[in-house]
């Protein structure tokens, strides 16, 4: 069977300004919420961490993702929120061109969460070294807007 594959032409498309708001949320154990907020993470600052890799992972969306078309990001800005039983996380990324931002925000977003994860695993393993209840969940596009530039 052969697949064929093809990055949709924007070419004709005008350039206007875009905004999309993606959001998602890590569920860690509350022992493992107390040391973050108390900051005893050995990797260091999760939060810091997270919002770096997080605005880079969203500038190199394309290089991810085959056949999304690389933008000219102009924000991305990440906003956490520490919950008893784990971290919520909204990203929203900006950028003026012929395409939305709505996967560079959930790129975002989903690296945010990957890195708190990273960064605090040591804490969620049981005996058995698995994550019974670290779970990433609802990573959704909330809202996008586009205006003529």
């Amino acid at each position: 069977m052969v697949t064929k594959v093809k990055m949709i032409d924007i070419t004709k498309k005008p350039d206007v300004s875009r905004k999309a708001t993606a959001s998602g949320k890590l569920k860690l154990k509350e022992s493992t919420m107390a040391r973050l907020r108390k900051g005893e993470i050995e990797k260091g600052d999760p939060l810091t961490v997270a919002e770096v890799a997080a605005i880079m992972a969203a500038k190199h969306t394309s290089q991810i993702l085959p056949l999304c078309h690389q933008l000219p990001i102009t924000s991305v800005r990440m906003k956490a929120n520490l919950e008893k039983d784990g971290v919520c996380v909204e990203a929203e990324v900006r950028a003026t061109g012929k395409t939305g931002v709505e996967m560079e925000a959930l790129v975002a977003v989903s690296v945010y969460l990957l890195t708190i994860w990273d960064m605090t695993k040591k804490y969620e393993k049981d005996e058995r070294g698995q994550y019974p209840y670290t779970v990433i969940e609802s990573i959704r596009v909330d809202r996008k807007e586009k205006k003529r530039a």
